[in-house]
């Protein structure tokens, strides 16, 4: 009989939203006239822009035509895409990045899970705490960690982030390979400054550590001092991989599409004394694994480059902002230090109780369902985040049971 990866094992059960969906299925049969407002997930709810529909239905109509169908495309995306990403992403804030850099994927979950497959099991791993669950459980499935003890995986180095340090934990006191880092966060929702994020490349770069960088909610960014991609620092190009997402800048999170930057300039170890390009190593696992994303959502995408999309991208932001808001300043007025809602979609809270305790809480008295920071990690036990990704008269509903209930 053929075996199992016994790396599996290791894996917690879907402790978190399993525990969570039971919760509030035990909530809605117990009240079947007070359906609760979700503000646990990281779903968008409005619509696609006219930008975005209008891409599909010119793609689809080429589609039906002879001439101008289109089969299989290149793995690394449409060109059109990646030029137009070139232009706004990088160009425009000083970051000098090739189009034949950028590889456009079917979502940046898929590309953070699936960029660890290109180095050795015994790599060392540096993961924030909270932590966004895919970066430890696919290094998990690899191999490179030991069990499941305390909260945290053997063989992983945890960076904490607190309150102290702002959420932004400071480069490992220790040497690692790899580092994962993610701002705006998910899902303190915190953002980290120029000075921060050059800490980290300069320790990368004396290390000889790679960072893998998730920007997915730069466009949340309105602080133009915050860097919103890493190759704004000098020696980035050299040393870090920034994955980037349609899902929730566009609101693509049905349609997927999102991309990658691999710089030629990143070298690697080969295990034979020698050095390989990392921009090799993705090519070959994309040209083996993957056959792009679809041409119209590459259309769909390559329109919110436009002076159209731009803008519709912007508004989009805006009005999530705007319930992030909404949510940070009701919170507040209850007394509850509050970080992110400002140059982020997430608001992560604070509440002085374990964080299943004041789930539990917004959940039987007002009805509201966030997402227990303890969750995230052991550094986010007490916390709570509540996701501004819903629509405005649903949040502001929200935040009033809230304050009814908890006043």
């Amino acid at each position: 009989m053929i075996t199992c990866n016994g790396n599996f094992a290791k894996l917690r059960a879907s402790y978190l939203f399993s525990e969570i969906a039971a919760r509030v299925s035990s909530f809605e049969s117990g009240n079947p006239d007070r359906p609760p407002i979700k503000l646990g997930i990281g779903d968008v709810t409005r619509p696609l822009t006219d930008a975005a529909v209008q891409g599909l239905h010119a793609a689809a109509d080429e589609m039906a035509r002879a001439e101008t169908f289109r089969g299989y495309g290149p793995e690394q995306g449409y060109r059109f895409l990646r030029e137009a990403i070139v232009r706004r992403d990088f160009a425009s804030r000083g970051a000098a990045i090739d189009p034949d850099e950028v590889f456009v994927s079917d979502g940046a979950k898929c590309d953070t899970g699936n960029f660890q497959e290109l180095f050795a099991v015994d790599t060392v791993v540096a993961v924030p705490d909270p932590v966004y669950p895919v970066y430890v459980d696919t290094n998990v499935m690899a191999g490179r960690t030991g069990t499941w003890s305390n909260g945290r995986y053997d063989g992983l180095h945890y960076m904490a982030a607190t309150p102290e340090n702002g959420f932004v934990p400071p480069p490992p006191d220790q040497p690692v390979d790899l580092l994962y880092l993610c701002f705006p966060n998910n899902p303190t929702g915190a953002t980290a400054t120029a000075e921060q994020l050059q800490a980290y490349v300069d320790y990368a770069r004396d290390a000889g550590a790679l960072i893998l960088f998730d920007a997915a909610y730069a466009e949340f960014i309105r602080d133009d001092s915050i860097p919103r991609s890493i190759f704004e620092l000098p020696g980035a190009e050299r040393c870090a991989v920034e994955f980037r997402s349609f899902s929730k800048t566009a609101g693509f999170t049905g349609l997927r599409c999102a991309y990658t930057v691999v710089p030629r300039a990143v070298a690697v170890a080969d295990g034979s004394g020698g050095t390989v390009p990392l921009w090799d190593l993705w090519m070959r696992r994309q040209a083996t694994k993957f056959n792009g994303a679809s041409y119209p959502i590459q259309r769909a995408a390559a329109e919110m480059y436009g002076e159209r999309g731009s803008a519709e991208i912007r508004e989009l932001s805006d009005y999530y902002l705007a319930n992030a808001t909404i949510i940070r300043s009701a919170m507040e007025k209850l007394g509850f230090p509050c970080t992110g809602g400002i140059n982020s979609p997430y608001v992560w809270i604070d509440g002085g109780r374990p964080s299943w305790d004041f789930f539990d809480d917004l959940l039987n008295r007002a009805g509201v369902v966030v997402t227990p920071g303890a969750g995230f990690g052991p550094a986010g036990e007490g916390f709570i985040r509540i996701s501004a990704f819903n629509d405005r008269d649903r949040v502001e509903e929200a935040m009033d049971r809230i304050s009814t209930s908890l006043a």
